[in-house]
């Protein structure tokens, strides 16, 4: 049996900025771009990988969530504490300079962790912690 992860969700403040960080700046390719009354689903996906996506959806849209929860899930997001991914890269360096270039929030330089990775972290424009590590 062989299992892989197909699709995993962040939510998204500002769908034009957020598609510009994943597009222009990370360099994903958009395979989907949803619109459903006020809301947007944007799905992207890092180049030549089509089995792996990102779906960038508006947070709180399940209408089983109440205003409270939706209130606390905004308050989450706007600490960065809600949203979290981890990418990887051969170039580490250069992604950071390029994250750092564009004005991405800078939440760590590359660092060699106690723990054998050397990482960078992020926040993407809804404040999601994306963290890097550099593969060897």
């Amino acid at each position: 049996m062989n299992i892989t992860i197909h699709y995993t969700f962040l939510p998204h403040t500002d769908p034009d900025a957020s598609l510009a960080f994943y597009r222009d700046t990370l360099g994903f390719e958009v395979r989907n771009d949803v619109g459903y009354e006020d809301m947007r689903w944007i799905t992207v996906g890092p180049k030549g990988q089509p089995d792996t996506s990102i779906v960038l959806t508006p947070p709180a849209a399940d209408p089983g969530i109440t205003e409270e929860e939706r209130r606390v899930i905004a308050e989450l997001m706007a600490k960065g504490s809600y949203g979290a991914l981890t990418l990887a890269t051969d170039d580490l360096d250069g992604l950071f300079d390029r994250l750092q270039g564009s004005g991405a929030e800078v939440v760590q330089e590359p660092t060699e962790q106690p723990y054998g990775v050397r990482d960078c972290a992020f926040r993407d424009p809804a404040g999601n912690l994306l963290r890097i590590n550099e593969t060897r």
